[in-house]
């Protein structure tokens, strides 16, 4: 038996430290060559890292939420000299696996330390760490869900910390799921439960990078109605006409390229601006962040040169980049680069909201939802299709004049669409 230590690898593009997000792993489990060991996070960006041996894990790195830097320790595999032969081998004594100090984390994480089994306690049994996802049989997760437990919160006694039936009966005699009935027979139960949730991997970013916007930028918000009955009356005639050869349109890419046009008056929306060096940035290219919610938290992946696309190109590049962030695929260059980001929470959009600017850029333009209702046409109540843009503006390089002017111009895009073809 020897020992191989696995360092954090340089991913490149600069990177000297990431955040650990979850192990995919525990002590004593058994892994094979390619089996993912555990989530790190760059920016905004998750980064799988692999095995590259078989053997059984005898130590952790670090715990998740912790800072480690390129070439640290992340993880230590005991594995048969048989097995990986070949390979270059730090050679330690079974018995005496002992932490080894790994490089200053920052400030933002407590000192990193290595968790290894207790020493001479037998056979290592698997031990599930609190922010590690639970391991269940698909037959477990259906019957944990009817009982309205939380698997994350119930011990685990199979093998590699495995969440079995009797786990589940033993979480459920104790008094630990959802509250009995009371003694008149209703459901209105005082609960007394907490969750301590540790803000870590993408949420810590996004925590981070929310707070940095507001304490830099001085916001300042903009409101306009528009009538979109007739931008909505076309995208459904489009639709019917080439769904099926160039595929379907929502309103956000006819939205964006009513932004290409626009910003070709107002570039100073189309910016980003570095504080520190006191430095405006104007650009011609049009790069447009979309907002898009994942499982993990808000990730705002980039479309790059949304002037030289129609709006089919953008509604595919739309689609194919938020399956990438849900998915967790989405690299480093997909997700940086934005020089104005568009915020939309579809139906749920409410009819005002107060976006907040996603730093360094000065500009964001919220969607709020569509709602039809009864308005004065011509001396005549007509029922029209009536939603808001709710944009904000960093007020430091962007006059409250000129923001509402770059509004204007997108309702007058939006009312009028044919105008959105002719250059």
């Amino acid at each position: 038996m020897t020992i191989h230590v696995i360092k954090m690898p340089d991913i490149g593009e600069g990177i000297a430290e990431v955040e650990l997000v979850v192990w995919r792993v525990t002590l004593g489990e058994r892994v094979v060559e390619d089996q993912v060991l555990a989530d790190v996070m760059t920016d905004k960006a998750t980064v799988e890292i692999p095995s590259p041996v078989v053997g059984r894990v005898v130590a952790l790195g670090c715990e998740p939420g912790q800072v480690l830097a390129v070439g640290g320790e992340l993880i230590r595999l005991e594995v048969e000299e048989a097995e990986h032969a070949d390979s270059t081998l730090t050679a330690l004594p079974p018995t005496t696996v002992t932490p080894v100090p790994v490089a200053a984390p920052s400030q933002e994480a407590p000192a990193a330390k290595l968790i290894v089994p207790a020493q001479g306690s037998g056979p290592v049994q698997a031990i599930r760490q609190a922010t590690s996802p639970p391991t269940a049989s698909p037959a477990v997760r259906r019957r944990a869900h009817q009982l309205g437990i939380e698997l994350q919160n119930v011990p685990a006694s199979g093998t590699d910390g495995r969440i079995t039936h009797e786990d589940l009966d033993a979480y459920v005699a104790r008094g630990s799921s959802l509250p009995a009935a009371s003694a008149d027979g209703s459901r209105y139960a005082e609960r007394h439960g907490e969750e301590a949730l540790p803000v870590i991997g993408l949420r810590r970013k996004i925590a981070q990078k929310m707070q940095d916007a507001k304490r830099r930028i001085p916001h300042f918000t903009y409101v306009e109605e528009c009538d979109v009955t007739e931008i909505e009356a076309l995208r459904a005639h489009l639709n019917t006409r080439w769904a099926g050869e160039r595929g379907r349109l929502t309103l956000l890419p006819l939205l964006m390229r009513a932004m290409v046009l626009a910003l070709r008056r107002y570039p100073q929306c189309n910016a980003r601006f570095d504080d520190d060096a006191g430095v405006v940035t104007r650009y011609g290219a049009v790069h447009i962040g979309i907002a898009t919610q994942t499982a993990a938290g808000l990730m705002v992946p980039v479309v790059h040169h949304a002037e030289a696309r129609d709006p089919w190109s953008n509604a595919a590049e739309i689609s194919r980049l938020a399956e990438a962030a849900r998915a967790g695929r989405a690299v480093r260059a997909e997700l940086s680069g934005s020089t104005i980001t568009i915020t939309s929470l579809g139906a749920l959009g409410g009819l005002v909201s107060t976006p907040v600017i996603n730093h360094p850029e000065v500009a964001i333009v919220g969607v709020n939802r569509i709602i039809e209702r009864p308005v004065m046409r011509d001396n005549t109540v007509v029922a029209r299709k009536m939603m808001n843009l709710s944009s904000s503006f960093d007020h430091r390089v962007v006059d409250g004049l000129d923001a509402a002017e770059f509004v204007q111009s997108l309702r007058a895009y939006l009312e009028s669409p044919a105008t959105l073809f002719v250059e």
